[in-house]
């Protein structure tokens, strides 16, 4: 099984469009040692390196897809590998690239939840415009560890568990996040058995997500802000990162305590890294702290391998 990162940064990606922080002027004006990312997705393969699962579609997937020639083989006059698309949430900077897929030539394949589902047809009716187009096969997928198969993508087995997060603005449960708002996807080599944990988003540690984690051979985990007042320090805006749901990484019961509990051969990586983090200079004190503790920071086009 490989995993390959499409885009590793939150949303917005980096540099941000409009920001100004030190992080996006220095990366513009290459004052800052740090790589530009597109927004958060990764893809799956299994036995067939032709046929890929797309996890979140980003508004940067076009981009991302000229990135990864794999995702085109070229075996008929209008073709993709994308065999099928899994949703973790439905958030906007997970869910707008599918707008940009419309020219399939077939229904997009969808696995996702039923909240997720009412988000992608009340509150933000992505699947409704879809229709319109190419249409969607929507798959169901329940957030109580349930295994699944995405069709094409084999020797790969998928699970997703309920973390917690928030649902996007638009979502119908805004105001009463449910199960299934927000996922956690464990993904499973059928040959080797080594699985790998992927929670770009990621409010808090629970016990069954804390299992799959110390169980995992690899874990993609929320690293969107370093410090929980993050963004308020910056004046960009008045919420922490708790309240929008994300874990920060330092300050006590942040991800790096967690993250430091691991056993020892778990590879340990940060996706879903927001623009105003330290941690994307790589002459900061907080990379060189992730360093010191075995952590990777995402960065498009990195591979894993199970």
């Amino acid at each position: 099984m490989k995993i390959r990162v499409l885009g590793s940064a939150a949303g917005g990606g980096f540099p941000q469009w409009n920001c100004n922080c030190r992080n996006c002027s220095g990366v513009r004006n290459g004052t800052l040692r740090a790589r530009p990312r597109t927004q958060s997705s990764v893809i799956v393969s299994g036995r067939d390196e032709r046929q890929w699962a797309l996890v979140n579609a980003s508004p940067d997937i076009l981009a991302q897809l000229q990135a990864n020639p794999v995702l085109q083989p070229a075996r008929a006059p209008r073709d993709t590998a994308i065999s099928g698309i899994v949703l973790v949430d439905g958030q906007i900077d997970h869910t707008t690239g599918l707008f940009m897929l419309r020219e399939s030539t077939r229904p997009l394949s969808i696995w996702c939840t039923d909240s997720v589902y009412a988000d992608l047809t009340r509150g933000n009716p992505v699947f409704g415009i879809l229709a319109h187009y190419c249409g969607v096969q929507r798959r169901g997928m329940t957030p109580d560890g349930s295994e699944f198969a995405v069709d094409g993508v084999s020797g790969v087995q998928w699970r997703a568990l309920a973390v917690a997060g928030k649902p996007a603005p638009y979502s119908p449960n805004r105001e009463s996040p449910v199960p299934g708002d927000n996922v956690a996807l464990v993904i499973g080599d059928d040959g080797t058995g080594r699985t790998a944990v992927y929670v770009p988003g990621l409010a808090a540690m629970e016990p069954t997500l804390w299992r799959a984690l110390q169980a995992a051979a690899c874990v993609l985990v929320d690293g969107t802000f370093w410090s929980d007042d993050e963004m308020i320090r910056l004046g960009l805006s008045h919420k922490r990162a708790r309240d929008i749901g994300h874990l920060p990484q330092s300050g006590p019961g942040g991800m790096l305590e967690w993250l430091d509990k691991l056993p020892a051969g778990t590879r340990r990586i940060l996706i879903h890294v927001n623009n105003t983090n330290p941690i994307l200079d790589e002459g900061s004190p907080e990379h060189a702290e992730l360093t010191r503790r075995g952590i990777e920071v995402a960065w498009d086009g990195l591979e894993i391998e199970l």
